[in-house]
């Protein structure tokens, strides 16, 4: 049952489509939570001249030290002991190690030096790469779609977000069993004395991993149909969704908090929160809306990841109206936003600007000196579609931003002036409940006189209402 929150007072509770929790299994982790923090070097490998088309580096549109700050933020969210971060010049990318080899040596003296037991590498790797570099420096090496798994492994709560995780991890771990383990020897088969050829360890890993993926798979498709049935329950009440999305620690959930008072989880780190969470809001003027917190974006997303959380993402997709949430503050705030709508296209979203789909809410105008803040606000006037600027730590820009969200949504909405007779209680209770009442004046008579703003939802059963009152004949359009 859903409860209602109204704008600025809410009472709601929460509307997961996956509270259930998944039974504790022992699951493989590429950093072992339970033991002291483990000391990590995290890396940053940059061209010093442009690569290939196709190459993150190449075409990457955030500076090195964006994402060197982004990467150490990465490395963070899993409690490591980060000794080092560094930014790693290469001319040209190696097949077997990524870095040249009097590079490999160098790092391998500073990652004895600060005896650490984890390097992090912010690019994807290949599995021989991966190996070479383990043997090359001694230490566990990650990439960066590993990080970000092992980040998701550790937050997901729910058992959708359980076993959405575990299958992008079951596919990342697949496609790296080539040539990632030493004991690829065949093992003895047959029935004869000496045996035929038998399978190499490599094939039986492979057939294990994929009898987990297909198992996964079909526990995935129950849970998608469960989500399905929640989604036609939602559209008997043909209330809109709003759904917020952007980029990691842009200030999702605190705006989620700030419109609903809820208490959703949310820190100063990435991937605070993955499930997504909704919420009946009813704004000023009576309309309701069903506002959806969903996980956060960032670039280079794993594209096993965005398929295994296809299912989360549909929220976005069947959303009426998304808030594209941007941290205005942050020097890679353009960037961010071409990283945020790529996925958005991937999903079959249109992210072209001024299509009224997306609404685009610039946050952190607090944390703005006062002449960025001026510049800010000036390109917002110029929008086609213009933004909103808020702060959803402080509040400032709220009211505006629901009120973008009616007018938005309203686009369609009709305003009528209704004369209702004194003793027709309940109809006027209705329509306190379910449109937009502008203006209400009491009549000389006793009658009241209602100028609404009735949505295209509800417009079937407010007249169908009036006609059971008799009252078909006293409506009056705008």
């Amino acid at each position: 049952m859903i409860r209602r929150a109204r704008f600025l007072r809410p009472k709601a509770t929460t509307i997961n489509d996956n509270d259930d929790e998944i039974e504790s299994r022992p699951r493989a982790r590429l950093v072992d939570r339970m033991a002291a923090p483990e000391r990590a070097l995290v890396l940053v490998p940059v061209l010093t001249r442009r690569a290939t088309a196709g190459s993150r580096d190449g075409l990457s549109i955030h500076s090195p030290e964006d994402r060197l700050t982004e990467a150490r933020g990465l490395a963070e969210a899993i409690d490591l002991d980060i000794r080092d971060a560094r930014i790693v010049t290469i001319s040209e990318p190696r097949p077997g190690t990524l870095f040249g080899s009097g590079k490999v040596e160098e790092l391998k003296a500073a990652i004895a030096d600060m005896k650490a037991g984890l390097v992090i590498v912010d690019q994807a790797i290949s599995p021989v790469q991966q190996r070479n570099l383990e043997q090359a420096w001694n230490a566990k090496v990650l990439d960066r779609t590993g990080l970000i798994l092992e980040i998701f492994g550790r937050r997901a709560q729910t058992r959708e977000g359980r076993l959405q995780v575990e299958l992008a991890h079951l596919s990342y771990q697949k496609g790296r069993l080539v040539r990632a383990w030493t004991h690829l020897e065949r093992q003895r088969g047959g029935a004869g004395f000496l045996g035929g050829p038998g399978e190499a360890q490599i094939e039986l890993d492979r057939r294990m991993l994929d009898a987990r993926i297909q198992a996964i798979k079909k526990e995935l498709e129950q849970v998608v149909r469960t989500r399905e049935l929640h989604r036609a329950g939602r559209r008997k009440v043909p209330y809109p969704i709003v759904a917020i999305a952007g980029y990691t620690n842009a200030g999702k959930s605190t705006l989620f908090n700030r419109i609903t008072g809820a208490g959703v989880l949310a820190m100063d780190q990435v991937f605070a929160t993955l499930d997504p969470t909704m919420r009946e809001v009813k704004l000023d003027g009576g309309r309701r809306i069903i506002l959806s917190d969903t996980v956060g974006f960032i670039s280079d997303l794993p594209p096993s990841l965005v398929a295994a959380f296809r299912a989360t993402l549909e929220e976005v997709v069947e959303a009426d109206l998304i808030l594209h949430v941007r941290d205005i503050s942050h020097a890679e705030t353009e960037a961010q936003a071409r990283d945020v709508e790529a996925v958005l296209a991937s999903l079959g979203i249109d992210t072209v600007p001024a299509h009224a789909h997306i609404l685009e809410v610039w946050n952190k105008v607090d944390l703005l000196s006062p002449e960025r803040r001026v510049e800010i606000e000036a390109e917002a006037r110029f929008r086609e579609r213009k933004p909103v600027l808020v702060s959803a730590q402080s509040g400032q820009g709220i009211d505006q931003l629901v009120t973008a969200i009616r007018d938005r949504l309203g686009a369609g909405d009709e305003e009528m002036v209704l004369t209702i007779p004194a003793s027709e209680g309940r109809l006027m209770s209705w329509l306190h409940r379910h449109v937009g009442v502008i203006e209400r004046t009491q009549l000389e008579n006793g009658d009241v006189r209602f100028h609404v703003r009735v949505g295209a939802d509800h417009k079937g059963r407010l007249m169908a209402r009036l006609a059971e009152s008799g009252l078909a004949a006293g409506v009056l359009r705008v």
